[in-house]
């Protein structure tokens, strides 16, 4: 069994962050590990409170996993400081660790900030390290500093992304009005297009977050980086299509559902 780490932030309603990272990668057969760099006290409404947790704590995360366990790909999401950006960096390259995919969590759909403003530039020099970055229109435009508004605009600006030192750039098109195709720059320099289908509902949370750690799975498996963006594409659709309420505000992604499903459960 391949063996896949997610260094991320926890949500307290399972919805992102680190749980929904161990929900996905489980979902594709591989063992999930986890390094928390945050505490979040987040609902269905919103995110509400963030406690970082202190640099030593998730350097040693990092530290002792890699000294016991082979890890065949990690996941990198949430994270808020700078500090902790050059402790996840610093750690990663004295274990010399391999296919890094790096979902650059900046805002939620909240609005609350999840990375603080003065790290941005911090969050460009993790980019060095990347195998793949996977960044939505939002997070691609503070990212690249271009306004994206065109599916061109997209490609110029995961162009601008992938001279930060990333080998790869998938620019996630959700964010747009007139398509939701997802654009991805190789690191051979090919432009290769997703479409997207669109679904009426609120319950897009962790979409993201579930995305980027199935990509993970599949690289860790060690498939292709275009293939491995296509069976994350294709599940984190099937996901939104499936996914469904717990609490009065927006509710998670299916990403149990075949199981669900299989158990009779009325997860609607």
């Amino acid at each position: 069994m391949k063996k896949i780490l997610t260094i991320a932030g926890s949500d307290s309603c399972g919805g992102a962050g680190i749980q929904a990272d161990l929900k996905a990668m489980s979902a594709h057969g591989v063992y999930a590990m986890s390094v928390i760099t945050a505490i979040t006290a987040q609902n269905t409404k919103g995110v509400f409170a963030v406690q970082e947790l202190g640099n030593d704590i998730i350097k040693k995360q990092i530290e002792v996993i890699y000294e016991d366990i082979q890890v065949d790909a990690v996941k990198i999401g949430m994270l808020s400081s700078i500090d902790i950006i050059e402790i996840v960096a610093e750690s990663l390259k004295k274990v010399n660790a391999k296919n890094i995919i790096i979902d650059p969590v900046m805002v939620s759909k909240s609005g609350y900030y999840l990375l603080q403003e003065s790290a941005v530039d911090a969050l460009k020099e993790l980019l060095k390290i990347g195998t793949l970055v996977t960044p939505n229109i939002p997070e691609a435009e503070i990212l690249s500093g271009i306004t994206i508004e065109s599916e061109k605009e997209m490609i110029e600006s995961a162009f601008i992304i992938k001279k930060m030192g990333v080998k790869n750039v998938l620019i996630k098109g959700g964010h747009r009005n007139d398509n939701c195709t997802d654009i991805l720059l190789t690191e051979s320099g090919e432009i290769i297009k997703f479409l997207g289908e669109r679904f009426e509902t609120i319950n897009t949370h962790g979409t993201g977050c579930t995305l980027s750690s199935t990509i993970a799975s599949y690289i860790g498996k060690g498939m292709s980086i275009e293939e491995s963006v296509k069976q994350g594409k294709n599940y984190i659709t099937k996901a939104i299509e499936n996914s469904f309420s717990i609490g009065e505000g927006v509710g998670p992604v299916g990403h149990f559902i075949e199981l669900y499903k299989k158990a009779g459960v009325d997860y609607e």
